[in-house]
């Protein structure tokens, strides 16, 4: 009996009040054996008390059964270790948070083009929308997008203590590379100088207090995510895709990556995800596309979907990483329109049906988050 076989037992335990299993969660940080013990490490951030005792009492029932292990011992990341005999021990500590912010997630691709920070901006804008306190922090040093998507051309200031102070635009604190360099200017910067700005980004800016941290990735796997995920503690990250092969085969190494440096990943949103076109003829007529019946309403108007490039490839890939596919977002003129303004979706038009898929999936997102 090994750690894998252990995990795929433990892919049986759903966490209470939800479909989802622990191990895709991100739950288990850790698995130790030792001769007849199984100690686990869990990351789990809720303060239900019930809902916790509930999970350990599942997890050594399924383990003792199914498992030749005699003594289950259970350790929660807030700090205490509970086992079958009652001990308690300290919980590791992880990489570092950032004082005042609750909670931080990362937006990734593995491949550039496919959207990422209009879902970014847009996320960020539904979770102002919620009440919540937000900032949204543009890593992309190589490709700014924020001084567009935003339309803000201004430098930020700094305090006596040389601290960078956020801008602020539409209700959130905001930072991007290209407030400090210019949007036009091209970036060429060796690993080491991109690590170092990357953390600065974390720990050298006044971010105050937020509910949460929205970080707009660049694309791929390189040094920007690394010293990310080393030195930043994160409640997870969330994987944009299109439907292509090509894209979602860089993405499933960037969502491995997550997977390897223990950042649980949270859920995948397929983006372009088809192209809907409007329509109208006489009331009363019949259509069909491809042999397929078309809807018509009363009035003599109808919606059909066109899939540009293919179908379900979000979901493809949402179930290879035992994660939920969070949204689907399609291909939209309003959508560019708005994002090239410089006032994204959800702040030129709130009440549309495009805004309502941004704004579902950030609740989503707050579910998974408070699991």
């Amino acid at each position: 009996m090994n750690k894998d076989n252990i995990l795929d037992l433990l892919k049986k335990i759903t966490y209470p009040g939800f479909s989802r299993d622990i191990v895709s969660f991100g739950m288990i940080k850790d698995i130790i054996i030792d001769n007849e013990t199984v100690s686990l490490h869990l990351n789990v951030k809720s303060s239900n008390e019930e809902k916790k005792n509930q999970l350990i009492n599942e997890i050594k029932t399924l383990l003792l059964s199914e498992t030749p292990f005699k003594e289950i011992n259970i350790k929660m990341d807030e700090g205490s270790e509970t086992s079958n005999s009652g001990s308690q021990v300290a919980a590791q500590q992880g990489p570092s948070t950032i004082s005042g912010i609750k909670h931080i997630i990362a937006i990734s691709s593995g491949k550039g083009g496919v959207g990422k920070s209009t879902v970014a901006v847009n996320l960020a804008l539904s979770l102002r929308d919620l009440d919540l306190k937000v900032g949204l922090l543009d890593l992309d040093i190589y490709g700014p997008s924020l001084p567009v998507v935003l339309g803000i051309n201004e430098q930020p200031d700094l305090n006596d203590n040389r601290k960078l102070i956020p801008l602020e635009s539409l209700g959130m604190k905001v930072m991007s590379f290209g407030f400090i360099s210019g949007n036009q200017s091209p970036t060429i910067w060796r690993g080491p100088l991109v690590a170092r700005m990357t953390e600065q980004f974390f720990y050298d800016v006044m971010w105050g207090d937020l509910d949460y941290l929205i970080l707009d990735l660049p694309p791929g796997t390189g040094d920007i995510q690394l010293t990310l995920t080393q030195k930043l503690k994160m409640d997870g990250a969330l994987i944009i895709t299109t439907p292509q092969d090509i894209a979602l085969a860089d993405v499933a190494k960037g969502a491995d990556m997550f997977r390897k440096v223990k950042t649980p990943v949270l859920g995948v949103i397929e983006n372009m995800s088809g192209l809907f076109l409007d329509g109208k003829v006489s009331s009363g007529s019949e259509l069909t596309i491809e042999g397929q019946p078309v809807t018509i309403k009363d009035d003599g108007s109808f919606t059909i979907r066109m899939d540009l490039f293919k179908n379900g490839g979000g979901k493809t890939e949402s179930e290879r990483l035992g994660v939920p596919l969070l949204g689907q977002i399609p291909i939209s003129q309003d959508i560019m329109e708005a994002t090239d303004s410089g006032k994204p979706i959800i702040e030129a038009y709130p009440d549309s049906h495009l805004s309502t898929l941004y704004k579902e999936i950030a609740r989503k997102v707050i579910d998974q988050i408070n699991v």
